[in-house]
C-alpha cells in the first residue's frame, strides 16, 4: 500500500535525527510569537547564506528580525540550535513540495497506455522529473539551503549523519517505484537503489548543470536531461530487465 508521501515526507523531516545535545538545549525554550519566530527564522537563513554561521553574530541576527537578543535566545537557545532548526524547516518545506510532485504526477500511475485514460510510464516519469528538475534549478531558497549545508556539513556532525543514508525524498519515491515493480511495470530488485539510480540520472544532473542554483537553466535543457535520463533509467529497470 502506498501511503500519501506529503504526509509521511513532512513527519519524516521534522523527526529529529542525532541524540547529541547542541549548545542550549538544556534551557526550557519559549513557542513564543508564530510572527517573530519567523521573522527571527528568515533573517538567520540569510544571514547563514551570507555570511556563514561562524560570521554571523546573534546581535545582527535580531537586528534583522527586529526582535531583542533576548528574544533570540528564549526561543532558540543558541546560534548552533537555531541554525540546524532553519536547516529542519528547509528540508521540511522541500520534503513537503516533493511529496506533493511525487503525489500529482505518479500517484495514479499504473504504466498503462490508451484503453483506461492513465499515463504511460515514461511519460509520467519525465513529468515527474520536468517538475522536480525545475524546481531543483529555480529554487534560489533550495540552492541556497544545499550550498549552505555543503559549507557547514563540517562543524555540524548531525549535517553529515543525515546524508550517510537514504533521504527523506528517496526513500518516498522507493517506496513509489517498488508499487510500480509489485503492478509489473518495472523490475526494481532494490526500489532504495532505483529511487537513488533515478536521482542521479535527472536531478543531480540539473543540480550539477545549474551549479545548485547559481547557472539558469532553461525549460528545453531540463526537458532534454529528464528525458535522457527516464529513458537511461527504464533500460536499466523497464520490465524486460531479467531478473538477478
Amino acid at each position: 500500500m502506498v501511503t500519501n508521501a506529503r504526509t509521511s515526507a513532512v513527519a519524516d523531516a521534522r523527526t529529529p535525527t542525532d541524540s547529541r545535545t547542541p549548545a542550549g538545549a538544556g534551557k526550557r525554550l519559549r513557542q513564543g510569537s508564530p510572527k517573530k519566530r519567523a521573522a527571527i527564522a528568515r533573517a538567520a537563513f540569510e544571514l547563514f547564506v551570507a555570511q556563514g554561521v561562524a560570521g554571523t553574530s546573534v546581535d545582527a541576527i535580531a537586528a534583522e528580525a527586529g526582535v531583542s537578543k533576548r528574544t533570540v535566545y528564549d526561543y532558540y537557545g543558541s546560534k548552533e540550535r537555531l541554525f540546524l532548526s532553519v536547516i529542519e524547516d528547509a528540508e521540511a518545506a522541500y520534503a513537503e513540495q516533493f511529496a506533493d510532485i511525487l503525489d500529482r504526477t505518479l500517484g495514479e500511475v499504473d504504466g498503462t497506455d490508451g484503453t483506461d485514460g492513465t499515463d504511460d510510464l515514461e511519460a509520467a516519469l519525465v513529468r515527474f522529473g520536468r517538475e522536480l528538475g525545475t524546481t531543483v534549478a529555480r529554487s534560489v531558497g533550495r540552492a541556497a539551503a544545499i550550498r549552505l549545508v555543503i559549507t557547514e556539513a563540517a562543524h555540524f556532525p548531525v549535517l553529515l549523519d543525515r546524508w550517510r543514508g537514504p533521504g527523506i525524498e528517496q526513500r518516498a519515491l522507493a517506496e513509489r517505484l517498488g508499487a510500480l515493480a509489485e503492478r509489473g511495470v518495472l523490475a526494481v530488485p532494490d526500489p532504495v537503489e532505483a529511487a537513488a539510480h533515478f536521482g542521479a540520472l535527472v536531478t543531480s544532473s540539473v543540480n550539477h548543470r545549474s551549479l545548485f542554483g547559481v547557472v539558469p537553466v532553461g525549460d528545453a535543457e531540463i526537458e532534454r536531461i529528464v528525458v535522457s535520463g527516464v529513458r537511461a533509467f527504464l533500460l536499466a529497470y523497464g520490465p524486460h530487465r531479467p531478473a538477478p
